[in-house]
């Protein structure tokens, strides 16, 4: 579970961002405050990210967090665009521009979550957000991943699920697991391989190419 405060001046757009908050499995609201003023510095060492406006009363959100000595993660929430650049140069993780979308803000906490399980190894299971419905995926259980197009088809013991995001994202997620690539559409998990054979892995039924960047990586992994 990953705590958040919301520092917000518009009661619609706490709502929202409160909402979301709450149909999201991993997160949990701390508290909604209207200005970074308002807030005690014990606090913000209690949580691992905070939903920032920009346009705040008294004190905008990119001043407050210029304040922090040891600022937590920030997920910027705005009507305005203009200042994404300023924001990234304050190191925040997102930059959301209202109105935006469950999806959207889904693909942001995630980012947040990856930060997480960067730091915590121990941590073995994503969420998955693709129509309407949050996945609860335990690592162990990915037998592979797939790039279709715009989207990553993730396949498990019991489901495939299409998503959308990009292979070398999910590559970086998974550094810490036992997968590896071993084409430009597939990651496999190689606790599930089965068998290899040509420029083939099997995985089940599932027959897998490997392709030529990859296959010296890949058999040096196999010890072939």
């Amino acid at each position: 579970m990953m705590n958040c405060i919301i520092i917000e001046d518009e009661h619609g757009a706490q709502d929202v961002l409160k909402n979301y908050v709450d149909k999201t499995p991993f997160l949990n609201c701390n508290g909604i405050y209207e200005s970074g003023l308002d807030i005690d510095s014990k606090q913000l060492e209690e949580i691992d990210f905070i939903f920032l406006d920009i346009q705040l009363p008294e004190l905008n959100g990119l001043s407050f967090l210029r304040t922090l000595v040891n600022p937590p993660k920030v997920i910027i929430t705005t009507a305005y665009p203009d200042y994404a650049v300023e924001a990234f140069e304050e190191a925040v993780i997102d930059y959301l521009v209202k109105p935006f979308s469950y999806e959207r803000f889904f693909k942001a906490v995630n980012r947040i979550q990856d930060k997480t399980i960067e730091k915590k190894e121990h941590i073995k299971q994503f969420f998955l957000y693709t129509d309407k419905t949050i996945y609860n995926i335990y690592v162990d259980d990915i037998c592979l991943l797939k790039a279709e197009v715009d989207y990553v088809k993730v396949v498990t013991n019991h489901k495939n699920i299409l998503i959308l995001d990009t292979l070398r994202n999910w590559e970086e997620k998974l550094q810490n697991f036992n997968f590896i690539r071993i084409h430009r559409s597939y990651i496999i998990n190689m606790d599930k391989v089965e068998k290899v054979s040509g420029n083939q892995v099997f995985i089940g039924d599932i027959v897998i190419p490997i392709g030529k960047t990859y296959k010296n990586t890949f058999l040096k992994l196999i010890n072939y």
